[in-house]
């Protein structure tokens, strides 16, 4: 059976602005006292055991000394725990709990309750009772996450990973058959060589394809790093066959001695230095070859929401940079239309002169096409 191919989940415009909304509502609402209720339950973990958990906490509740306190935290948990017992299952992404007395008048209740299944998978277990609602894990989900490709290879062994915000995944682990130093017996040093040699080539190819497979036509992928024990890692790079597509993207290429998960953290850690860099050097050539190409081919431009637009709904544009200023009703109309046409959406910074300059000329946007278009 082949390998699963491995997918790279993005959020839908949809899901980001329904998420948006509502890290927005919550972090509006402060409580007069602490009497807001947050549970965040992880994918996969059995939501029974927080019911059994919310039981307990209700029970330490009686303790509070203020009586109104003591009356927004029981209701709230109370009724947080029924709407989770009428649950079968935790969702497949987990699944954050709100809930609590929003009123802004002294002495008055007015319970509210949130139940949202977020679009990436919750990996946080929390109850926390205070005068906000924590909600960073469900902020952290809309940053924008950088995406680089992991090889970690010696002769023997090779681990395909990927970087995604501060999180590393192995996707695929691969090895090649060549031998140790040591001969087997009555093997002369001139054939070994030739038996060895030719392993790595055939180990090399297969790790190439690998890559090839995974992330030819992954979204948003920044570049890869590569590491590995010298010479190893540099023949994989001159003689291992990767599509020139892939290898212009290598970023970083280090020495580390692991070849394993371990291997790839130590590759990241390396190269921490080179990812700081990339996104800016990268935004900032992008920005300058649309100015370039403004003065060289202008045919093969446009900018302004409303040309973007009428673009993207043709089909036309091919990759489209945004301003970060731009409001954030226009950012998803325009990313929508870019998932539905396939055209590569770019959002760049205002922070530097170059991302200024942009926003100033362009009104924020401007694309590249594919064809000439009016």
């Amino acid at each position: 059976m082949p390998p699963k191919k491995f997918e790279l989940k993005e959020m839908t415009p949809k899901e980001r602005l329904k998420l948006e909304d509502l890290v927005n509502l919550l972090g509006s609402i402060r409580g007069r006292h602490t009497e807001l209720v947050s549970v965040l339950i992880p994918a996969g973990f059995n939501k029974d055991a927080v019911v059994r958990q919310l039981e307990f906490e209700g029970g330490m509740a009686d303790n509070i000394k203020s009586k109104q306190t003591r009356t927004a935290v029981t209701t709230a948990i109370e009724k947080l725990t029924r709407e989770l017992k009428a649950i079968k299952l935790t969702p497949p992404n987990g699944l954050a709990c709100y809930c609590g007395n929003i009123s802004e008048k002294e002495g008055q209740q007015d319970i509210q309750l949130w139940l949202y299944e977020p679009p990436k998978p919750l990996n946080v277990r929390l109850y926390r009772c205070d005068q906000v609602f924590m909600i960073e894990p469900l902020k952290e989900m809309l940053e924008v996450q950088e995406v680089y490709g992991l090889l970690a290879i010696d002769r023997q062994v090779a681990t395909i990973g990927i970087l995604i915000g501060k999180k590393i995944e192995v996707i695929r682990e691969l090895t090649s058959g060549v031998p140790s130093k040591v001969r087997a017996g009555g093997q002369s040093a001139q054939r070994f060589h030739r038996v060895t040699e030719g392993l790595a080539k055939e180990f090399f190819k297969r790790t190439a394809e690998a890559m090839k497979e995974i992330f030819f036509d992954m979204p948003k992928l920044k570049g890869f790093l590569i590491g590995g024990p010298i010479p190893t890692k540099d023949e994989f790079i001159e003689d291992g066959d990767l599509v020139t597509k892939l290898k212009e993207k290598i970023i970083a290429v280090k020495d580390i001695g692991y070849t394993d998960e371990h291997g790839l953290k130590l590759l990241v850690e390396a190269s921490e230095e080179e990812i700081a860099e990339q996104e800016f050097i990268l935004e900032k050539k992008l920005i300058q070859q649309f100015f370039e190409w403004l003065g060289k081919k202008k045919d093969k431009t446009c900018y302004g929401y409303e040309k973007v637009k009428r673009a993207l709904e043709n089909n036309a544009a091919e990759k489209v940079l945004i301003s970060k200023k731009l409001s954030k009703e226009q950012q998803i109309e325009i990313e929508k239309l870019c998932e539905v046409s396939g055209a590569e959406y770019i959002p760049v910074g205002h922070e530097n002169q170059e991302g200024e300059q942009f926003f100033n000329l362009t009104q924020g946007v401007g694309a590249f096409l594919r064809y000439a278009f009016e």
